[in-house]
């Protein structure tokens, strides 16, 4: 198998990140915290053992509510999406579909599908907050009593302008792209047309019987070396091209994403300068990017200090 370990560089936008202990010991330069990925990332990679259901099932690699496209957001807008808050202005068919089919790159598998009115359940999270100075009634049946300001309101230090639940106005039965343990897979799921965005809002229809559970991961049993730190989630596949999250201190510098390639799975995770001193127990998640030398593919992105298969965020 190929093994290799690139030191990549940093992207510019730095989203959020604990503070490793000062004078733990252990790699206390770039190479020997190099070093250190690579030796944990190798027991890492070669002790991934998935079992059938990996290559089987269907066991997908990331959250059932995704944008099928551009969505236009307003900050409103995507809080909204965020918190799951809908309200439906179409009549939501109740009755459960044949079943539908999952067509992977490497074949496709049969399963039974939801109905859309239990789509629809599984969506929507609950009502937004009052809008307080807005009027509510039939074109705001989710948003509850308006409070006006005064004696008998609420007290906020903030505007608050989250408050709006997004309007489906129609259904179908389509499909969405979704991440798999076998790759992007084509599998049906309802689409919701929403009002207020420009993308539909798509729930994967795949009944939760039908879908495989994750492996156990298997970690190395020695403690993680110094200076080295895991990746939480990915933010983004496309090609050769993976961005994801990394777990460092509020007081960390010299982050650097690390990564090792091999022809079955990938293991990522990154090197840091633990801050000495006091500093602030605060997680910070990094976004970071790396570049493979082959497409990713159907391969696995696993965390080097946990060996758990990483998923995608909502988009």
């Amino acid at each position: 198998m190929r093994r290799s370990v690139a030191l990549l560089g940093l992207p510019l936008m730095v989203m959020i990140a604990g503070c490793a202990p000062a004078g733990s010991g252990g790699p206390t330069t770039p190479d020997h915290r190099q070093e250190a990925f690579a030796q944990r990332a190798t027991e890492v990679a070669e002790t991934w053992r998935p079992g059938p259901q990996w290559r089987g099932g269907y066991l997908p690699m990331q959250e059932p509510t995704l944008l099928l496209g551009d969505p236009g957001f307003t900050p409103d807008t995507e809080a909204a999406f965020r918190a799951g808050w809908y309200r439906q202005q179409v009549d939501l068919p109740s009755t459960r579909p044949a079943d539908g089919t999952i067509r992977f790159p490497d074949g496709t598998l049969t399963v039974p599908l939801v109905g859309a009115a239990e789509a629809y359940r599984q969506l929507d999270q609950g009502d937004p907050p009052p809008c307080p100075g807005r009027p509510t009634g039939p074109d705001r049946p989710k948003s509850g009593p308006t409070v006006e300001p005064g004696p008998d309101g609420p007290v906020s230090s903030s505007p608050q302008t989250a408050c709006l639940p997004l309007t489906v106005t129609e259904v179908k039965l389509g499909t969405a792209p979704v991440r798999t343990s076998r790759g992007e897979a084509q599998v049906p799921a309802w689409v919701f047309t929403v009002a207020e965005l420009t993308a539909p809002v798509a729930r994967v229809a795949v009944t939760p019987g039908a879908t495989a559970a994750a492996p156990e991961p298997t970690a190395p049993a020695r403690p993680a070396p110094e200076g080295i730190v895991g990746a939480q989630d990915l933010g983004k596949v496309d090609g050769r091209t993976v961005t994801y999250r990394l777990g460092v201190g509020a007081c960390d510098t010299g982050i650097t994403p690390l990564v090792q390639e091999r022809d079955d799975v990938v293991v990522v995770g990154g090197s840091v300068v633990p801050a000495e001193g006091v500093c602030t127990a605060m997680l910070k998640l990094e976004p970071v990017t790396v570049t493979l030398t082959a497409p990713l593919g159907a391969r696995p992105v696993l965390d080097v200090l946990t060996g758990a298969p990483l998923r995608l965020t909502a988009n």
